[in-house]
């Protein structure tokens, strides 16, 4: 017999780099979830990912009363640049009395209006994406699951000769270069949050996150040795 956990139906809004990664990484761990956007190219970019894709407006309260959004278990607003829609779709789901929901925040405005409103959860991709990194990498999800903005990035550096031997300390790359190695992946050892103190071996890979401006200025003054 499935435990409830299994049975649980997931419905992603918006499909953009959160919402897609995230409806991506449901349907991957066999999570039964419905993708929605007003954007017909994207929608049929997920048809084939999610359980079921729709196209509609989130903001049309007899749209989402149609597809049965109060019957689903957990709902993630991921609508992109359009704040009102975002709160609108909120308080639509709210009203018909989703279980959870979760939403994209694009400022602290947004968030504040999103937590008066009873959105059970805020997230800031950009903001936390050190900590989600981390988190995902423990759960041993895809690190590419991550919405990253355009000017930022995520990559795994092969640490060589010139980094290995040194502590993180002594290299002090955020200071320098304005990234963050937020983890460690050194055989089958993931060292999550490393410690200023952790001495990097040859063979190490890096979790670096930045912008990819300063991740390039990294690897042409660090990496390719002359």
């Amino acid at each position: 017999m499935k435990e409830h956990h299994d049975e649980k139906e997931f419905a992603v809004i918006g499909l953009g780099r959160f919402g897609g990664s995230i409806c991506k990484a449901l349907s991957e761990e066999g999570v039964e979830v419905m993708a929605m956007d007003i954007d017909e190219d994207k929608v049929n970019e997920y048809a084939k990912i999610a359980s079921h894709a729709v196209i509609g407006d989130s903001t049309d309260e007899s749209v989402l009363k149609n597809l049965g959004l109060r019957n689903f278990d957990h709902v993630i607003v991921a609508i992109g640049e359009n704040i009102q829609a975002s709160i609108l779709t909120t308080l639509i789901l709210k009203e018909l009395g989703v279980h959870t929901i979760t939403v994209k925040a694009q400022n602290d405005y947004h968030e504040k209006v999103l937590s008066k409103i009873g959105a059970d959860h805020i997230v800031h991709p950009e903001r936390d994406m050190a900590k989600r990194i981390a988190h995902n990498i423990v759960s041993n999800n895809v690190l590419d699951y991550l919405e990253l903005s355009e000017e930022h990035s995520l990559v795994e550096i092969v640490a060589n000769s010139r980094l290995a031997g040194n502590t993180l300390l002594d290299l002090d790359i955020r200071a320098k270069y304005g990234i963050n190695i937020v983890a460690i992946k050194r055989g089958k050892e993931v060292i999550v949050s490393p410690l200023a103190t952790e001495v990097i071996h040859q063979e190490d890979i890096l979790i670096v996150i930045g912008s990819v401006t300063d991740i390039s200025r990294f690897e042409k003054r660090v990496l390719h040795t002359k």
